[in-house]
């Protein structure tokens, strides 16, 4: 199973759109907000179920704050981050996670991929499709695997 997971667009399709050609066939999207808009959009050019969030740009688009979804075995919650302080650190997002019984957790808002595993569980940040901030500020985004063994793999691609 593939999973693609992005975040922080920002109203910017271009980006995506090339991604979502070049991986071809995916079994679920996750967007960890800051669509600006372009939420509907992004639904249309898939040929998957989606789960999409608000982020703190998001001001009247009527999307979830935050959502859990199960994608096989796994149960995968949602959320922008920026009510969880990330800046500040992966802290709180770990704890909510474990609260919430999450296996993951996918965040966005600081525009910077990471992959940081708590044992045996991960918190994913995508980093920003469109406007990134990590060293070399190259548009960023998840591929999740799970193999037939049922086993989850992460890795952060770059455009």
């Amino acid at each position: 199973m593939k999973i693609l997971i992005v975040s922080d667009n920002h109203g910017r399709t271009g980006n995506l759109e090339q991604v979502i050609k070049e991986q071809g066939n995916i079994d679920y999207f996750l967007h960890a907000g800051d669509t600006e808009g372009s939420e509907d959009y992004i639904e249309a050019l898939l040929d998957c179920p989606s789960a999409i969030v608000g982020g703190n740009n998001d001001y009247f688009s009527g999307l979830p704050s935050e959502l859990m979804v199960n994608i096989g075995k796994y149960k995968v919650w949602i959320t922008h981050g920026h009510m969880y302080s990330i800046y500040m650190g992966y802290g709180r997002i770990e704890k909510e996670m474990n609260r919430r019984g999450a296996d993951f957790a996918v965040v966005g808002h600081t525009h910077m991929p990471k992959i940081e595993w708590c044992g045996d569980k991960a918190i994913v940040n995508p980093g920003s499709i469109s406007l990134p901030r990590q060293p070399g500020r190259k548009p960023s985004y998840v591929i999740m695997e799970i193999d037939r063994e049922e086993q989850v793999h992460f890795t952060v691609c770059y455009l």
